[in-house]
């Protein structure tokens, strides 16, 4: 099968799609569903929601690591309380307490800038550039190949940038069969407007996170703000709020069991298209060695910052993070294991390999070894990522060094992330370690994560790592105790002016940091090198694996979507209650009366005082459900969905405004692997509690003005 006849298949596929409940579509793709989507009870035009550049789709924008939404013809923007955890924690101190006490501007002129690094990005473009991207690689291997493919994606990147307005991409889809041109407007100024209290927030905290029923009312509004001019600027006090060209309505009704339910949202990765040994390596392998590595470093990091009010506040962004990433990592092998996936996608790949030719199947036998050959460092790779990842100041001496050296380049030849395109964000992250960093925290984090590492087999290890660290608990302790106490790195104005020697390629000067971070970055590109070899040779052979399996998958009727991989896309399906095991089933709505069951007035189930009060008060203005006769909180949908979802906007059949998307129900956080419509739920805040808050608990009345909420 070759790419124009793999594309016809995909065009069958839709067809033959008779279920709404799984496919997180692109919006290209939706014309071709329009009688399912109407099926479903869509009221809408679905060939309306192909364009990305028009409502309702031109409102859902990137923020952070999740989704987020316009809400206002004045740039407010709403999002999750957990997206936007980072700006609150960014403003947060031991005096201003924000994360527990939530914040309410009282006008614009009181909201708060976010983090230097945090981001808004607009779609404004999607284009299939496929044959463009390809033309070059053709006859090339390895790594030839995969340099092939960044340089002409490089290329397009830097034609739609030219004239200074967009930020371009060019997105792989179908594991490099496609690929797709971006156009986005990237906004920098982004300022906290509205956040409600931690207990409410993010009530019931890694207790509650993935389990239903919830009562957390996760939302934040942020606002977006440009220059003058009109055109995406840094902070300043000049600027004036960002007009979108599209913006959501909030839905005077709520949802019920059964209503028709739409979403559209930014997931981060998913990967139902993975051999049937990938599936085994994440099952036996990966997610074993997650949950126990960010489970330790959770702990590192609570006992590290225990009694201390500032580093607590300091890390409470990342905690989070660890702790839902180890949760979801948990709940992904439970959920793969209660499903079997392991043995039925073994079994679907054997019968898609029986029906595929002998000359097809040679580039897929060399697509398995090479996938053999990249696991057998996973965990090697994982330590070392962390290594960086989670640490502030090696972070920022090893983002200088690669800087450093890839300033000798031309701009077109340098990494992504090192263009002179990418110089704004490299600052704001060496801005904002500031308020992200404590030593004895730091050091104890990577005590942890390169203890781990001194503890691989000898052919995992890496001499660089081992000449800067040492090979024993002893020697790594008292390596971390020199380099700290001997670095500058921790001053803003040294790591900025650092910057300035990197961007010029010049030497960064007498640091201890800084003195290791230039073998370590040489090692790390070496280990780059081994791994752009391997993802040359996936890009090269894995689509025929993928024209196999959307030949066999064709010929069962069964839904055809490309992965996830960061850009927009679309899931719709209805309100849902749930049968999580034998005798139990869910009700697809909870409401106020659960906070007091739930409520302890002990962490994490400490409702705040007003919350309490508000609630015997009884005082639902218009946002009660009429059939319950009190306010709801959160509901259930069988949407697909997966991490970066957070945040995204669930519509009703109208395209108005009912959830917000902020989590999955334990059952089915395996989804990004494998799908079950037994138990995939999305689960959301309804918007009818945040209006009630708004209005009744923490009042920010104009602010629902300003969204088309009229007064009580």
């Amino acid at each position: 099968m070759t790419r124009n006849t793999l594309a016809a298949a995909l065009a069958l596929g839709l067809a033959a799609t008779a279920h709404a409940d799984e496919g997180m579509w692109m919006p290209t793709q939706l014309p071709d569903l329009a009688a399912q989507m109407k099926a479903a009870g869509f009221e809408g035009d679905p060939a309306g929601l192909a364009d990305v550049t028009a409502p309702p789709l031109s409102a859902v924008v990137r923020a952070g690591g999740g989704t987020g939404s316009f809400v206002s013809a004045n740039g407010l923007l709403l999002t999750n309380h957990h997206v936007a955890m980072g700006v609150i924690q960014y403003n947060s101190s031991p005096e201003d307490n924000i994360i527990d006490n939530g914040f309410v501007a009282k006008g614009r002129a009181e909201e708060r800038p976010a983090n230097p690094d945090f981001r808004v990005v607009v779609t404004t473009a999607f284009d299939k550039v496929t044959d463009q991207v390809l033309a070059a690689a053709k006859g090339k291997t390895g790594r030839a190949y995969h340099d092939a493919i960044e340089q002409a994606s490089k290329q397009i990147v830097a034609q739609c940038e030219a004239d200074g307005s967009v930020r371009c991409s060019v997105a792989n889809m179908y594991y490099g069969t496609d690929f797709y041109r971006i156009a986005q407007v990237e906004l920098q100024d982004v300022r906290l407007v509205y956040a409600p209290p931690r207990a409410i927030g993010n009530y019931g905290d890694e207790i509650d996170n993935f389990m239903w029923p919830r009562h957390t009312g996760d939302f934040t509004l942020l606002r977006a703000y440009v220059g003058p001019d009109g055109k995406p600027a840094p902070y300043s006090e000049n600027n004036v709020p960002y007009q979108n060209p599209a913006f959501l309505h909030l839905s005077a009704q709520g949802p019920k069991e059964g209503d028709y339910a739409m979403l559209a949202g930014y997931p981060g990765v998913t990967y139902r298209h993975r051999t049937a040994a990938e599936f085994a390596s994440q099952i036996d392998q990966v997610l074993p060695r997650r949950v126990a590595l960010f489970q330790q470093m959770i702990d590192t990091i609570e006992a590290a910052t225990a009694g201390d009010a500032a580093a607590t506040q300091r890390y409470a962004s990342q905690l989070q993070g660890l702790k839902n990433n180890r949760k979801r990592a948990a709940g992904e092998l439970e959920g793969l294991l209660r499903s079997d996936a392991k043995t039925l996608r073994g079994a679907d790949e054997a019968a898609m390999l029986a029906a595929t030719p002998r000359t097809q199947r040679r580039s897929i036998d060399a697509l398995f070894a090479q996938i053999a050959g990249g696991a057998s460092v996973g965990e090697r790779d994982l330590l070392l990522q962390q290594v960086s990842g989670a640490t502030q100041l090696l972070r920022s001496a090893l983002l200088l060094e690669r800087l450093r050296i890839e300033a000798a380049k031309p701009d077109a030849q340098r990494e992504t992330g090192y263009q002179a395109r990418d110089l704004g964000m490299i600052e704001g992250t060496l801005k904002q370690v500031q308020r992200r960093f404590d030593p004895k925290v730091e050091k104890a984090l990577l005590a942890h994560v390169l203890g781990r590492y001194q503890q691989l087999p000898d052919a995992q290890r890496v001499a660089e790592f081992d000449a800067a660290f040492g090979r024993t608990p002893a020697e790594l302790s008292a390596r971390l105790d020199a380099l700290y106490a001997a670095t500058g790195l921790g001053d803003e104005a040294t790591r900025l002016g650092l910057l300035d020697k990197a961007k010029a390629g010049q030497a960064l000067g007498d640091d201890a940091l800084l003195a290791i971070a230039g073998p370590l970055v040489a090692a790390q590109l070496r280990l780059e090198h081994e791994a752009k070899t391997r993802e040359g040779e996936s890009l090269r052979l894995r689509p025929a694996y993928m024209q196999a399996l959307f030949a066999w998958r064709n010929s069962q009727g069964r839904a055809l979507y490309p992965d996830a991989n960061r850009t927009l896309r679309i899931s719709y399906g209805r309100v849902e209650s749930i049968t999580p095991r034998d005798a139990v089933t869910w009700s697809p709505v909870t409401t106020v009366a659960g906070i007091l069951e739930k409520n302890t007035n002990a962490y994490p189930f400490d409702a705040p005082k007003p919350l309490l009060e508000a609630i015997a008060k009884g005082d639902w203005g218009n946002t009660a459900d009429p059939a319950l006769g009190t306010q709801t909180v959160n509901f259930l949908t069988n949407l697909d969905t997966t991490g970066g979802n957070s945040g995204s906007p669930v519509l009703n059949a109208k395209g108005e405004l009912i959830g917000l998307n902020f989590d999955s129900n334990w059952e089915s956080v395996s989804a990004s692997w494998w799908f079950d419509p037994r138990y995939k739920r999305a689960v959301h805040v309804d918007m009818r509690y945040m209006r009630w808050l708004m209005d009744k608990v923490y009042p920010a009345h104009d602010l629902l003005a300003e969204m088309g909420v009229p007064a009580q």
